[in-house]
């Protein structure tokens, strides 16, 4: 990214690259470190909490209808995306394994027979 912004990547690898470059560019490395960019997401994930707290359940499902709030929680979840996205690279996870085990381990804890309709927590197995 040299000042100026192309379309963005097609996927979480070029993301990734891209992410890396960007870093890299800036000499900004050394502060990518796993306790910085977890701390940066969770601070970016307040944010985007922060556009929705007060909002009722029915303005909260509709509020990419609103073009200012709607713009605003596009903004923190591509945040919340690029700290995530470079956690991940920085530590070494592949975040669509990572995501595919999570997701088969929550299948079995949460068989769909069992749970249709229920959000109670189940017992760790």
């Amino acid at each position: 990214m040299n000042g100026t912004h192309k379309r963005g990547p097609a996927t979480v690898v070029e993301l990734t690259e891209q992410l890396r470059q960007f870093a890299e560019d800036r000499d900004w490395q050394r502060f990518h470190t796993p306790k910085n960019l977890a701390m940066a997401l969770a601070g970016e994930v307040g944010e985007l909490l922060a556009e929705m707290q007060w909002l009722t359940p029915d303005e909260a499902a509709c509020l990419m209808a609103d073009e200012e709030l709607g713009g605003r929680v596009k903004a923190e979840i591509g945040d919340v995306m690029i700290y995530l996205t470079r956690l991940a690279d920085v530590l070494g996870i592949d975040l669509l394994a990572a995501a595919d085990d999570k997701l088969a381990e929550v299948a079995l804890r949460y068989p769909a027979d069992r749970v249709r309709g229920s959000a109670a927590k189940m017992p760790r197995s």
